[in-house]
Parts: C-alpha cells; structure tokens; sequence
C-alpha cells in the first residue's frame, strides 16, 4: 500500500503533552504502576533517542559514549482528546513495551517495524513506552550460528531486529540507540480512505498509473487525477474502488546524470475532499546483461552508469533526519546518481527517498542484515522479516528513486571468506523469496541477493556486483582497477580520509585522539590510514612514516591529494566505454564521528577533497585519458545528457613549464548519451611516444592535458595523464588568485604560470566549487563560493608549489 500524505478534511490530530524520559536498572520497574518511586526525570524529544535526550540533559556525550543498552528506558506523556483513536508508531528502537492508562497496549520486537494500534481515549491519558534493556535481551542463551563476524559483536544480534550501527568497532562510534526515533501519532479514527495501491508504469511513452482505494463508510464520485488527466474509479466491491490512468506523452522521471527526474501529483477526490497520495515517476527499470555477467542497470532503456556512495545515518545520536537533504544536495552536486542503503544501518526516513526521487538520486536498499548467519528457519524471526520487507516495499511504492532490493550486507561474503561451501552461504531466503516477495509488490525494480553476490565466490569483481578493494585495501596498483575487470562495485575505495584544515575534531597525526577516529576491520593489524599512505608513496615517490614526523601539515596535504588522484584515476578507467564496469559506490558518503574517516563528507557535512575529485570524476559530459601502451593515449569523450553537444576537444603534450612537444585540437557533435574515443595518433595525424612506451629517445612531455569545451570557450571537462612520476618538489609555479566578478556573483580567477598540482583553495566558513584540481601551464579557473554574497578571505596553494597565495582580504 501507498503513503496517504493527507486528507484535507482532516480533523486536527490528537496533541500529545510534552515528554519526559528516565533511566532505570534493568526490571526495576514491572509497568508503569512501578514508576511512581522514579524522581529522576528529564525532558526528552520524540521522534528521538535516549542519547540525544541524555545529551541535551548534560548526562551524555558522543565524545564518551556510556551505554545505555543496560538499562531500561522509559518514556512517559498525556494525551488530550477522548474518543476513538489511531495509535502509530513508525519506530521503537528496540525491544519496546506501550500502556496507555496503565493497560498493555503493544510489545515490539524490532527495531524496523511500524505499528498502528487502535484505542479509546479518555480526556486525558496516560501513554507509558518502556525499551527494556537490549544487554539483557541480548545475554540470553540463544542457538550459535554456523559462522560469527569479526566486524560486528556479539553474536546474538544476529535474533534480534535492530540496528548494528553502535556494535562495529573500528566501523563507528559505539553510540547506543534506543527509544521512539520515529514519530509517534494519534489521530481519531472515524470514515476516511483507509489504504491506497498506487502502480505507475511506463509503455513505451505512454505512463499508466493503476489505483486502487479502499473507504470505509458510504461514499460519491471517487476521481483519481495526475498528469492533467482524470478517471473515476470504479467500485469493484464495497469500500473498494480501482481504475487505471492513461497519460500519453508523460515525461518519463530520469536520473538527473541522463535526464530530469520528472514528478506527477496524485491525487484523489472523494466526495469533494482531497487526497494526496504524493507524486508518482514513470520510468522502466531493467537488466543490461545477465545479473551473472555484472550487475547492470538500463533507465527507460538507456545503459546507465551508477557511481555515487554508501548511505550513512547523518545524524548518529539522534537518528533525525535533520542533514538529509544537505547530504542530497552534495552528492547531487557531485554528480552521484546512486546511493547504497547498507544493511549496517536502518531504513531512511519516507523524506529521504521523497528527496531522491526529486533530485534523481537512484537507491540502492540493502534489507537490514550484515554478516550474520541469520535464523531463516525459526517461523517468528521469518515473520518478522516478512512484515518489515512488505512494510518497507509499501511505504515506497510510489518511489521512481528505488531501483535495487539487496538481500544483505556481506552475508553470503563472511561464510564464504571463512570457507564455507555455496550451499551454506546462499541461503534460500535471499536467493528464491525475496524475489518472489519483490515481484508481487514492485515488479519494476532488480533484486540482487547479497551485496557481495553473483560468481563463482561472492566477491568474484567480475560477476554480480562486488566489494572491490583491489585499488584501495588491498594495496593494488592502479592498473588493477581495469585487469580485475569489475562489474559493479556496490562498495569500493575506501580511505581514511583528512578534512580539511580547520576542521572541528582531532587536528592530526600529533593529536592523540587522531588515530581513534581512523577506521579500521576488527582484528586487522592494518587500518584505512596505511593504505592511503601506500599510494601517498606510490604516486609521489616519498616516505609518508617520515613526513608524518618531520612535516605532518604536507603528510596529510599530500594524503588528501593522493585520495583524490586514486579516484579520478579508477572511475575514468572504470567509464571508457569498453570498460565492463557498470557502476561503483565509494565506501562512504559522510563520516560518522570526527577524524580522518571514509567518509567523503566530513562530519559537520563539509566536503573533503575526495568529494571534488568525485565531482570531477563524476561529470555527465566527460573527457578521460587511458593509457593504451603502445597504442598511445585514448581520449574518451563522454555525453550522458539528453541533448547533443557541440565540443571543442584540445589535446597537449607540455613539460611542466608549458612549453609544447605536440598539441591537437579538433571540434566534436556528441550525441546525446553517446561516447566517442579517439586516439593520440588520429587527433596528432603523426606519431607520438604519448606513454613513453616506445622510448625511442629522451621524453619530452611530463604531462598530456586534455580540455573540453564548449562554443563559448568555456571548459566543461578536463583530464590529466602523467608518462612519469608526479612533480611534486615545491618550486615556485607562479600561482595567483584575483578576485572577479561573475554573473552568478564574486569569483576568485586561480592562474599559474607552471604546471600546477593539486591546487587547493581554503576558505574557512565557505565552500568552493572545485578543489584539489590540476591546473595546465599558462591556464587559469574562475572558482565561486556557494552561497557566498562576497568573497569570502581564504588561500590557494598548490601540492608542487611552496608559495600560498591570500585572498579576500582587505586591500
């Protein structure tokens, strides 16, 4: 069933009082009849945790988390309103008990469950939420399963329906979670449309959109409306009433990287009153090959390239959605078309996938399973899951932005790591009925069991879709990225990541509370921070131990830039267009505690510089250099849009002080989600050791820059290919920075004189544009501030230049 966003004959809803919350030793108290020697009481806000409360209390701190899952939590407030009533509770974290007046109105299980209990209210009522102590729920003697994790503990989670965030030492912060984290309601129960199934479908360009609405009581004319059309629906039975739309010419709903993600009001008019059943998309969503040769994903049968991240809860304490659309908004603006629900967290919040479908953000879910060798045969667990996936799928329905369903998180992965053989890890429940379960209620989207899943293992990188850390954990050198020949990375290229400077939180390698927040596997005598050391020194040549001691301030400048380097670089191979990578979601969108985490997004939201370089990787119109060896450079012009582009593609061959051993240029119609390839010798007409593979002589060239750009002159993409090692000696370059004004308000033009590396433009409070980018001899950039009514004071520096060029400052 749909969402019913509203009904405008609705009564105002039943006011709940203000809340309060206290702690006490686990079955201290029976019910609330217990509660009357409990004196210390504090305010508390609902939907919220009790960490979130606690902490506004002063009794609590992210910092130092102390448990709360050995106590019991309670809850209390009044309602005022009498008469029958509709109880909804769309999230009990975790083992929940509820009276209303002191009698038993609901006990719940799972954390990913939501409730709706009908009752009677008094004028005034009593209503008691009690989450008894998951510690004690979790000591219990429980059957072992056939493997246990090492990133996740204890092993009992494994029967219990909650969340694993706060058990994954080295992962994140160990932050219980507990309480009403999602709001709690009570509304009169009286004659009102009950339930709605709302399908959209896309033939052709023909959008169907099928409705069924149950009533209860009597009613007129049931009309349903969208897309500037109307039908009336047809009572098929009584209460039940269904019809099907037909909208010829639909703008079909797109990931924003191929096209605009097109939305439909619903709605319904029953007896003049107005129902929202929200918006609706229509578009078709289908295989590109077999799921066995490489997960990958056709919209309205277009191939589509997914690369984006993995979701991560922005707000850990609390479990708010406050931060959701600011995070949205950054991986849209960094080009990213999918985001990964892991099954290590919990189900968004509807507003999240509202917001992906506005802005064209694909969601890939994972079921909420990570690891575990889960009781699939025990009847209630099996239940369980069944109401929580029917529940999640219903609440949904109406989401164009959901594409993929997913089994799980590493499940089938960890038996198989541990030598379990096929017919211990591919459980049937992911293999057989979750599909089943998928096709009866959204037809329309793909099923991947397990996120590792598909070959010969579950994280064969040519089949299914894989965990891909050959470039990145596994210390593989760049070129692994194209020899594993990766299908689909649903998770990839992670790195303990430095914000930038100025940051609140640990300051570096010298601040004790640095290596905390560095992430790491359980068990592991490795963490993320000597793997981007690894290619810190296999990019610039230096000793990353020695320059963390001798000069912390470039270890981590040259750490940022080597994050950077490797992305661009793996997405780029991974984007040619005979590359059999259908997708990639980087290992992870935002930081869950402060540090140098895998998060792209720093924890106060603030992009670090692998986020520009996923932007610039990321582009929809797109120009990347390969090396072929001894078949030169290939150059790779790529156009996702919609719309043909007409484009100016520039080729040069330079030595870092810009003076030229060979240069192209050549004018290209690109047609709309069209690639192109050209080699080094077409665009040159002669030969040209590109590569310096041939070595016939001398090189000549330390760089090849290729500039795409539009009629105007304007660079819409560039790429950067290096024969040699990077220069990274800290000469002077000749950098600048002056302000100038633009028609989307003040910019900062950066020119250099020599080839620039790595330029970073700091601005403490503002965010550029762009970051981290190379500039070609003799070239410049207008960078501009979001948001920014002035130009904001800051600095520009290059990661081969000593020189740090101030702007923004009084003159």
């Amino acid at each position: 069933m749909a969402r019913i966003r509203s009904l405008d004959d609705r009564a105002p809803e039943v006011q709940l009082g203000p809340w309060r919350l206290a702690v006490t030793p686990p079955g201290a108290c029976a019910g609330p009849g217990d509660l009357d020697g409990v004196t210390d009481w504090i305010a508390a806000e609902v939907p919220g945790t009790a960490a979130s409360a606690l902490r506004a209390a002063g009794r609590w701190s992210e910092a130092t988390p102390e448990p709360i899952h050995d106590r019991d939590v309670w809850y209390r407030t009044r309602i005022t309103g009498s008469g029958p009533a509709r109880l909804r509770f769309a999230g009990l974290a975790t083992i929940a008990e509820v009276w209303l007046d002191g009698v038993p109105l609901l006990c719940a299980r799972s954390m990913f469950e939501e409730h709706a209990v009908d009752a009677v209210l008094g004028d005034v009522s009593d209503l008691v939420l009690c989450f008894r102590a998951l510690g004690s729920e979790l000591d219990r003697p429980a059957k072992r399963g056939r493997w246990r994790p090492r990133m996740i503990t204890p092993g009992s989670l494994r029967h219990v329906r909650t969340s694993v965030l706060g058990f994954m030492p080295g992962w994140c912060p160990g932050i219980d979670l507990v309480g009403p984290y999602r709001p709690l309601t009570v509304e009169p129960v009286r004659p009102r449309a009950s339930a709605a199934d709302v399908r959209s479908t896309l033939d052709g360009d023909v959008g169907r959109l099928a409705v069924r609405l149950r009533v209860d009581g009597p009613v007129g004319p049931v009309i349903l409306r969208c897309g500037g059309e109307e039908i009336p629906l047809a009572a098929v039975e009584p209460g039940l009433f269904a019809g099907e739309l037909a909208l010829p010419g639909i703008a079909p709903w797109w990931p924003h990287t191929h096209g605009a993600p097109n939305l439909h009001p619903v709605e319904i008019r029953v007896d003049g009153a107005r129902i929202d059943l929200g918006r609706v998309g229509f578009r078709t969503l289908s295989l590109a090959r077999p799921f066995e040769e490489g997960l990958a994903l056709a919209v309205n049968g277009v191939p589509v390239f997914c690369r984006g991240a993995v979701w991560t809860p922005p707000d850990l304490v609390g479990l708010g959605s406050d931060g959701t659309e600011t995070l949205l908004r950054l991986a849209r603006e960094a080009g990213m078309n999918m985001l990964r629900v892991p099954g290590t967290t919990l189900y968004p919040a509807p507003d999240f996938y509202d917001l992906c479908d506005e802005l064209g953000i694909l969601v890939w879910q994972d079921l909420m399973l990570a690891n575990f060798d889960y009781p699939h045969d025990d009847p209630a667990f099996a239940a369980a899951l069944d109401r929580e996936l029917s529940a999640f799928l219903d609440r949904t329905q109406t989401a164009p932005s959901l594409c993929v369903v997913c089994g799980g998180s590493e499940v089938w992965q960890q038996a198989a790591m541990l030598g379990a053989p096929r017919v211990v890890w591919a459980d049937t429940f992911c293999a057989e009925t979750l599909p089943q379960r998928v096709a009866e209620r959204r037809p329309d989207l793909v099923v991947a069991p397990n996120s590792p899943s598909g070959g010969d293992l579950p994280f064969s990188p040519r089949a299914g879709c894989t965990h891909y850390f050959g470039v990145g954990a596994y210390r593989r050198p760049l070129e692994d990225a194209r020899r594993a020949e990766v299908g689909f990375a649903s998770e990839c290229l992670a790195f303990a990541n430095p914000p930038d400077p100025g940051t609140p939180g640990p300051t570096g390698p010298a601040d004790p509370l640095w290596q905390a927040g560095i992430p790491r596997d359980r068990g592991a005598d490795w963490d993320f921070e000597g793997v981007r050391d690894h290619y810190v020194a296999a990019l610039y040549g230096v000793d990353p131990a020695a320059l963390r001691a001798d000069d912390p301030d470039r270890y981590l400048d040259l750490g940022r830039a080597a994050v950077a380097e490797v992305m661009e670089a793996t997405f780029a191979e991974w984007r040619r267009p005979r590359s059999p990578t259908a997708g990639g979601l980087v290992l992870m969108l935002r930081d869950l505690a402060p540090g140098a985490g895998w998060g792209v997004i720093d924890w106060t939201q603030r992009p670090k510089f692998a986020w520009y370089a996923l932007k610039r990787a990321f582009r929809p119109v797109q120009v990347l250099l390969a090396d072929e060896g001894l078949d030169g450079l290939h150059v790779h012009v790529l156009n996702e849009t919609a719309a043909a582009r007409a484009l100016t593609l520039t080729l040069t061959f330079c030595d870092v002080a810009g003076r030229v051993a060979a240069r192209a240029e050549r004018d290209l119609l690109v047609g709309s989600r069209a690639a192109l390839t050209l080699t080094s010798a077409a665009l040159l007409g002669r030969f040209f050791d590109a590569t310096d593979s041939y070595r016939f002589g001398p090189r000549i060239h330390d760089l090849a820059h290729a500039r795409l750009s539009d009629a105007d002159g304007r660079a819409i993409a560039e790429s950067f290919y290096f024969p040699g090692a990077r220069p990274v000696d800290q000469s002077a370059v000749g950098l600048r920075a002056e302000p100038v004004a633009t028609g989307a308000g003040p910019g900062l033009r950066i020119s250099t004189e020599r080839f620039a590396l790595g330029v970073q433009v700091l601005a403490p409070g503002a965010r550029p544009d762009d970051s981290g980018f190379h500039l070609a001899p003799g070239s410049s950039r207008i960078i501009r501030f979001a948001e920014a009514a002035r130009l904001p004071r800051g600095c520009v520096r290059a990661i081969n230049s000593g020189e740090i060029v101030d702007f923004g400052h009084d003159r």
